[in-house]
């Protein structure tokens, strides 16, 4: 990717919400690459200080430790800003099930504190983490932006409703919003611990540890797994894109092709046994459904592509074998 387009983001005032997490920190890093001055707004409830460790002495780096539930602290962090790339979100499809009424609080109450604070601080775009949740029953793919079924869970109300405030705030304020709906991101400083880690990171330990991961069904659910280098290059184009008809969109991010769970434990259990070749004898286990999970999600990325000029760099297998690789190096 010619990163010379985003330069335009040079010495810009960009605040990153949840900017400690895994999405959100490699945007921080990326951003204060190309020079922009970044702040930081994080409770540290799932992210973690040490993802901001190779950047948290630079000069253009700002750490707000604060809670999007409380209105104040958001007015305060959006102020001076040119740009918000929301990321802050209790994700997790079970953890919604679990405790609907703090996902709700975090992902409905303070996405709008959040909103209110960009309106009034006259921010000139607010891009946000959407989600391929959004989609629920739809069984319709590839998954195309304007047609989406029924919320299956409490998490993917809280983010379908994230879109229409946002839409709303556009009509009724003029503030102009992106959102991208992230499909399975997975890549370095992704947490592979804790009760909701995500599959990648959580199989990828568990194979280091010589323990059975445990696949949730037969193995046949396929998801458009995509890599965070793919997901960066979305948020900088959402970010700089400058034609009218591209912003107060909704876009998928993703890669535009689907791995089964079986076929993700192969690719694992290959890039891993390179550096231990115990791992490619490693059994996988299955378990039942869980509950929530839709059975299939591909996405179309030829909206993005044609408004944002987005390339997606990473396949599958290229990103699981950076993946990997990062977290042999860094957690073994």
């Amino acid at each position: 990717m010619d990163k010379s387009q985003f330069l335009v983001l040079d010495s810009a005032e960009i605040l990153v919400t949840g900017g400690a997490g895994f999405i959100g920190s490699n945007l921080c890093e990326q951003l204060l690459e190309l020079k922009a001055k970044v702040t930081c707004l994080d409770n540290f409830s799932t992210g973690h200080r040490h993802n901001l460790e190779n950047f948290k002495d630079n000069p253009d780096f700002t750490l707000i430790e604060g809670d999007i539930r409380d209105a104040e602290t958001c007015k305060k962090a959006c102020e001076g800003k040119d740009y918000i790339l929301h990321e802050a979100a209790l994700g997790s499809v079970p953890r919604s099930l679990k405790d609907p009424i703090t996902s709700n609080e975090v992902n409905v109450s303070g996405f709008l504190n959040m909103l209110v604070a960009a309106k009034d601080a006259g921010v000139k775009r607010f891009i946000y983490a959407a989600s391929s949740s959004t989609y629920g029953d739809s069984e319709s793919l590839p998954k195309v932006e304007d047609k989406i079924g029924k919320p299956l869970s409490p998490y993917a109300i809280t983010k379908y409703v994230n879109e229409l405030y946002a839409d709303i705030f556009h009509d009724a304020y003029n503030l102009d919003t992106i959102g991208l709906r992230y499909f399975n991101v997975f890549g370095r400083k992704q947490d592979p611990n804790g009760a909701y880690a995500a599959v990648i990171p959580k199989f990828v330990i568990q194979f280091m540890n010589h323990e059975n991961p445990v696949i949730n069904g037969d193995g046949t659910y396929s998801r458009d797994f995509t890599y965070i280098d793919n997901v960066v290059q979305m948020n900088l184009r959402a970010l700089t894109v400058e034609k009218p008809e591209a912003v107060n969109q909704i876009y998928n991010t993703a890669v535009g092709d689907r791995t089964n769970l079986v076929e993700l434990t192969q690719y694992l259990k290959k890039f891993l046994s390179e550096y231990d070749p115990k791992i490619s004898n490693i059994e996988v286990k299955h378990g039942p459904n869980r509950p929530g999970d839709i059975p299939h999600s591909l996405a179309s990325v030829d909206k993005a592509k044609k408004l944002l000029g987005y390339d997606p760099e990473y396949p599958i297998e290229a990103g699981l074998k950076e993946a990997v690789d990062w977290y042999w190096k860094n957690l073994s």
